[in-house]
Order: structure tokens, then sequence, then C-alpha cells
């Protein structure tokens, strides 16, 4: 399929979708007992699952980790449920790869929370999401993100946070969850949903 193909397709799905007013059923990727359909690329410890929770917490080496899905994605919504623990919290979803993700918690460069800002390795936080009076730091909170080719959207509990279009993020990938290295930390996800979209 060619590349403008591709956009004319996602475009047309946008459209249907704010027509209907509906979203796709949100299916579950994260079991709630253990990690099947997931890999972690190292320190499995670091990962348990408990009482239909992920707990990530990072263990004496703190040399970071990332859990990824097996199956790979084109263009999809991805939706969970977060609480940050203790520590100094530096999470994240992957999209698609390494090039772009979504943070959760406090960025290790700038040292203050850009919860639901994207990163993008070289290129720093190019867009900063407002989230100060939507965030719970010490409840649940849930994250929506929308990934339509290269442009994505975030919504934290129930609120647009943050939209970017990013000239790095590949055509298609898993799903990840990050650790980041050196922190001692910890942070929850449950209900954890995904959409494929055409």
């Amino acid at each position: 399929m060619k590349p403008t193909t591709r956009l004319l397709t996602a475009a047309i799905a946008l459209l249907l979708l704010s027509a209907t007013g509906r979203e796709p059923r949100l299916r579950k990727i994260f079991n709630g007992r253990d990690l099947q359909g997931w890999t972690v690329t190292q320190g499995a410890d670091q990962w348990t699952v408990a009482d239909g929770q992920l707990l990530v917490r990072n263990n004496a080496e703190r040399k970071g980790s990332i859990l990824w899905t097996e199956k790979r994605y084109r263009n999809f919504i991805l939706q969970a449920d977060f609480r940050m623990g203790d520590g100094t919290v530096d999470s994240g979803f992957f999209l698609r790869a390494e090039s772009d993700q979504i943070q959760i918690g406090i960025s290790g460069s700038l040292k203050r929370d850009l919860t639901a800002s994207p990163y993008i390795p070289g290129k720093g936080y190019p867009v900063e999401a407002r989230v100060a009076d939507i965030l719970r730091p010490a409840d649940w909170n849930t994250m929506k993100v929308r990934v339509v080719g290269k442009a994505y959207t975030v919504w934290l509990n129930g609120r647009e946070a943050m939209s970017y279009t990013s000239s790095t993020i590949p055509e298609a990938g898993p799903v990840g969850i990050q650790l980041h290295p050196k922190n001692e930390m910890s942070i929850r996800f449950r209900n954890i949903r995904l959409a494929e979209l055409p």
C-alpha cells in the first residue's frame, strides 16, 4: 500500500469515528494474571503481576527494562490506568519503537513531571502537556493514546492533554512500557487495553 493510500485510509477512519461518535472496542492486552503476550528486554524480575495489576519496581542493579507486546501494531488506541508509587517515577509508553515515548512521571533530563508529553531521543520534549490540574499523583490515572499514521493524541483522565505529529515514529511496531534505568521507583498499571484502527 502506498503512503498516500495509507494516509487516506487513516483519514477516512478518523472521519467515520467522529461521525458515529463511537470508538472501536478496546480489548485487553494485559490479562491481569501473567505476562502472556508480552516480552521483557532484561530484568524480568522487575515486572510482577498480582491482583490484576502489573507492578514495575527496579531491582538492585537499576539497569532499566522495557516490557514489549509480542504483537506489532499500526494505527491504534491504547488505554491504561497507572498509579505512581515510591521513588522518582520515570516511566511511559513506547509507541511502535523506542523513538517515540509518552512520558509518565519525572523527566530524567528536565527533573520535573512531564506526564503525557512526548519524548523523542535527540529532540527531548517537543511538546509539553499541561496536566497539573488533571494528574492525580497519589491515585489512579487513566491515560489514552490514539496513534494514526505519524500523529498521536493523548488524553489524561478524560481530558485532551497533547497532540503531536512525529517525524521519527515507524509505520508499525509493538507497544512498550518503560522502566527507566538508574532510578529507585515503582509504578502500577491495570486495565491495559488496545483497539486497532484501520
